[in-house]
């Protein structure tokens, strides 16, 4: 039988591996412009949370909205990258994929847009 080519962590290495992994993506992610863009997104919706005075909980909600939004822009990028390594010129079913992560994007953007809009609202106007 045949040594495998990669040999899978276990135990607290496995930990440390995952985590050396996720680091990366985080770094190659922080490398897009749009993710940048959605990170000052974030810095200052929850600087604009606190100041009109939102609870804990919904502070709490945004964050969570926001690192729902962080892991789509990663999928994102994912299947960017897949899609230009195993097909470099341009087909339909790629550009669909791309045009599919994009919606995805698109999507959480509106749900935070929408929940920012609907407690800066109620702390402005009804607070």
């Amino acid at each position: 039988m045949t040594k495998p080519a990669v040999t899978k962590e276990t135990g607290f290495r496995h930990f440390t591996a995952a985590a050396s992994y996720s680091w990366a993506g985080f770094l190659r992610v922080l490398r897009e412009a749009a993710f940048r863009q959605e990170l000052g997104f974030f810095v200052v919706s929850i600087a604009a949370l606190a100041l009109v005075g939102a609870t804990a909980g919904e502070i709490v909600v945004a964050v969570v909205l926001f690192l729902g939004l962080f892991s789509m822009e990663a999928m994102n990028t994912a299947v960017e990258e897949v899609i230009d390594r195993i097909s470099p010129e341009i087909s339909i079913v790629g550009k669909h994929a791309k045009d599919l992560g994009s919606f995805a994007v698109s999507c959480m953007i509106a749900a935070c847009c929408l929940y920012l809009g609907f407690v800066l609202g109620k702390h402005l106007f009804f607070g």
